[in-house]
């Protein structure tokens, strides 16, 4: 059995990670893999961070192409060898003519949920312009949106499924950024990576919108270390690559904004 008080002592994400244990320990049960449904990036963080401590779980994360948000997690003994490939995933193709009713994530979205599915059976979203929108989902359900999404805002819409591979994945605008800093606090880092004011970046790390490593973080005196994923509501992401002390005793960050 698992260790759930210790595990799930503290948690930010208590109730997820209480849904994660219950799988995984009846993956230990049954010695066969079981799959989550999809979970946020910050959710994912915080299951992988309490749960890549145990050796007898393995426990991996795959949402259908390498720069997914939205990912189940796979989760089985060690033995298994389970590998990221092999999760259960589905994608379609909501087609209809948007060009006189442009849809945004957050119409396709509402319109998969009004058929009366569930969110956490809904993965990364991605619209494709005039045409439509292609969604991730549960293999289950496709042939059930197939028959019961039928429209989007105000456009008639036909619903089929596509491969994975046929995804018309958008590459993120990524810009190298290096800024000689006095220390690695939050508030200096995020204000150089992003472009912004210092006092702005206060603002916006107390409002609770910025999170370091999918967890959010309310302090601007927050140290950063290499590695670290910076996410700002609204901004994109930023990562610090490598950090370097000069003679001076500052530092100079090579970071990557992601767009």
């Amino acid at each position: 059995m698992l260790p759930r008080a210790e595990l799930l002592k503290g948690a930010e994400y208590r109730e997820t990670l209480a849904r994660i244990l219950d799988l995984g320990e009846q993956a230990l049960k049954t010695w066969q893999v079981v799959y989550s449904d999809f979970l946020s990036p910050p959710e994912i963080a915080a299951v992988q961070s309490r749960l890549n401590k145990l050796a007898e779980l393995q426990v991996v994360a795959w949402g259908g192409y390498a720069q997914a948000e939205r990912q189940r997690l796979a989760l089985a003994r060690p033995e298994l060898g389970v590998e990221a490939a092999g999760i259960p995933l589905a994608a379609i193709e909501i087609q209809g003519n948007f060009l006189f009713d442009p849809a945004t994530h957050g119409d396709f979205l509402e319109a998969l949920l009004a058929t009366g599915i569930a969110g956490e059976k809904v993965g990364d979203i991605l619209a494709v312009g005039e045409a439509g929108a292609q969604a991730i989902v549960v293999p289950e359900l496709v042939d059930y949106l197939s028959l019961n999404l039928k429209q989007v805002r105000s456009v008639p819409v036909k619903v089929s499924s596509i491969p994975l591979n046929q995804l018309k994945v958008q590459p993120p605008r990524v810009k190298s950024i290096t800024s000689v800093e006095a220390s690695l606090r939050l508030d200096a880092v995020a204000s150089a990576g992003f472009g912004i004011s210092r006092s702005k970046m206060v603002e916006e790390i107390q409002r609770g919108d910025v999170r370091v490593n999918w967890k959010p973080v309310t302090q601007a005196s927050y140290l950063l270390s290499p590695q670290d994923w910076i996410a700002i509501r609204g901004r994109g992401r930023l990562q610090i690559e490598e950090v370097v002390e000069t003679k001076k005793g500052r530092f100079r960050i090579q970071m990557k904004r992601y767009f």
